[in-house]
């Protein structure tokens, strides 16, 4: 029993001692300029060595908004789908990986066969029988040249690169619902900016109509503080719909339905967004999920190279089995009765014009991948670059926005005034209301605008970017 053991054991240190054809990683500089953009348009201190690492926890402070974070981080269907994509090519990986080692099966067999007299050797009838154990390798390929090796290397970076494609949708997942969730704040107070600026002007009304009645003023300001009115309750049912829509938006992103004491009742009543300082652009955009997942199919080509290139050496299987054999069931265990058969088969390519091509191809391949990751880094730079130019002018828009506010409410006050001391037209009420009206729209919508580029300055950098980076598989 010794000699087969050697037989099986031989070959799986030679196994261990086997070579590599991957060609050596070296990864690409970053085609992107060392700084971020400097300029009128963009903020004066960039220049933190911060990078955008920071938890959606620590970035979302407002508690309302993390527990519906959480909710959808739980419940998304997007999201649980990267999950099991990321579960399949772990699985993937093992199935691969198990090309390395030997499948070993065992197998009992028993036979009886009745031999006529006049085929029998003895000239008499008789019954043959054969029994027998076993157990065996069955076309192991020795992997001398690192072809599997290579293979299993590819199928572990495919799932590297899934894992990281699943925390981009959970980045994505989770600047879309703090996006719905800003939405819905801003068109909840746009509604009730409606709803309190078409109370004022039915007020307004029951007000000039009593005027006119009694002659104090024409019947033209009646008709003009009607169109107002009218004005104010269509934007009531607008904002009504919006809201509407926004909170089956937020269902969706959620995958549930949200309840009632978790959402906001305007911008205004919302935490303030954490701000997160900013490092060199390669110091933040490589840890960006998307750039990961290119990299890890990067080098899920260069293995692919490794294996097209051991497809021009040998290939050696093993088949090898040890058992025991009698013709009688009780012998199986005697003395003598084992048995064993080793049959290793070499595979020499002569001329294979596919190998070659296929080498190719592979080169070519890694060339496109080296190609999409750097194109991945550029965009990855423009979106950093698009939030930080929004970034450094939505502060100056907030406080032209403020001021217009406050000038127009003055403004509206001394028309008020004016025409109720008979100096003025309502003309002139309504034009100040008007301007005053748009103007608290615009900065409701500036201040949505300014929380929405943190959103996007904050996925851009990648979010957390030191979270949950897969551990590769033993």
């Amino acid at each position: 029993m010794q000699r087969p053991l050697i037989l099986l054991i031989l070959p799986a240190l030679l196994f261990l001692s086997a070579c590599s054809l991957i060609p050596e990683y070296h990864q690409p500089e970053a085609p992107v300029p060392k700084d971020w953009p400097q300029g009128p348009a963009y903020p004066e201190s960039l220049d933190e060595k911060v990078t955008g690492a920071i938890p959606w926890e620590s970035f979302f402070t407002d508690p309302k908004l993390q527990q519906v974070i959480q909710a959808a981080l739980d419940n998304n269907r997007d999201l649980r789908i990267a999950a099991l994509s990321v579960e399949k090519m772990r699985i993937l990986h093992h199935i691969q990986r198990s090309d390395l080692l030997p499948s070993v099966h065992g197998g009992a067999r028993g036979s009886q066969q009745r031999v006529p007299a006049d085929l029998s050797s003895t000239g008499r009838s008789m019954t043959a029988e054969q029994y027998g154990l076993e157990l065996g390798i069955t076309a192991w390929e020795l992997d001398f040249f690192g072809r599997l090796r290579s293979l299993e290397q590819r199928a572990l970076e495919e799932y590297l690169a899934t894992e990281q494609a699943r925390r981009s949708v959970q980045l994505m997942l989770i600047s879309e619902v703090a996006r719905a969730y800003l939405t819905l704040a801003m068109d909840r107070e746009n509604l009730h900016l409606a709803s309190s600026t078409l109370k004022a002007q039915e007020a307004s009304q029951a007000l000039i109509r009593r005027r006119v009645e009694v002659g104090l003023a024409p019947e033209l300001d009646l008709r003009q503080v009607q169109t107002r009115v009218e004005s104010a309750r269509l934007d009531v049912a607008r904002f009504t719909e919006l809201t509407a829509q926004d909170l089956n938006a937020l269902h969706l992103l959620v995958g549930r339905p949200v309840d009632e004491t978790l959402l906001p009742e305007n911008l205004s009543s919302l935490h303030p967004l954490k701000e997160g300082g900013f490092g060199t652009p390669s110091e933040v955009l490589l840890q960006r999920p998307d750039i990961l997942q290119a990299e890890s199919m990067l080098k899920a080509a260069h293995a692919d190279i490794g294996a097209a290139r051991a497809a021009f050496f040998p290939r050696i299987t093993l088949t090898s089995s040890i058992g025991t054999a009698s013709s009688e069931l009780s012998g199986l265990f005697r003395s003598g009765s084992d048995t064993w058969s080793f049959s290793p088969s070499i595979s020499v390519p002569i001329f294979h014009p596919r190998t070659w091509s296929g080498l190719e191809a592979s080169k070519v391949e890694q060339e496109i991948a080296v190609a999409r990751y750097e194109r991945a880094i550029q965009a990855a730079f423009r979106d950093v670059a698009d939030a930080l130019a929004r970034k450094g002018t939505l502060g100056d828009q907030m406080k032209a926005q403020e001021s217009l506010v406050e000038a127009f409410s003055h403004t509206y006050r001394l028309s008020n005034a004016r025409y109720e001391k008979g100096s003025d037209t309502y003309l002139s009420v309504l034009d100040a209301q008007r301007s005053l009206y748009s103007a608290q729209q615009g900065l409701i919508a500036t201040r949505l605008a300014r929380l929405a580029n943190q959103v996007q300055l904050y996925a851009a950098l990648g979010g957390g970017a030191g979270e949950m980076f897969p551990e590769k598989p033993e």
